[in-house]
């Protein structure tokens, strides 16, 4: 995974399509998703661990967008 979109299109694989209109609140709804998939042991540490990162980046970079930094 190396963006939002290759995240959201995993997710996908799982039946998971998430669309809120709320940008940020999509990012936290994907990584409770992927915190789920990791419990279960269908994703491995490292591919969660930089699904988590990217996700991480894209909500900083909203943020610094939006000016809420």
């Amino acid at each position: 995974m190396e963006n939002v979109y290759d995240i959201r299109q995993y997710l996908k694989k799982f039946g998971t399509i998430i669309y809120t209109k709320d940008p940020i609140g999509d990012l936290h709804l994907m990584a409770e998703d992927l915190q789920e998939l990791y419990k279960a042991g269908i994703l491995p540490i490292r591919d969660y661990q930089v699904a988590r990162h990217i996700l991480r980046m894209e909500e900083t970079r909203i943020k610094r967008q939006r000016g809420d930094f």
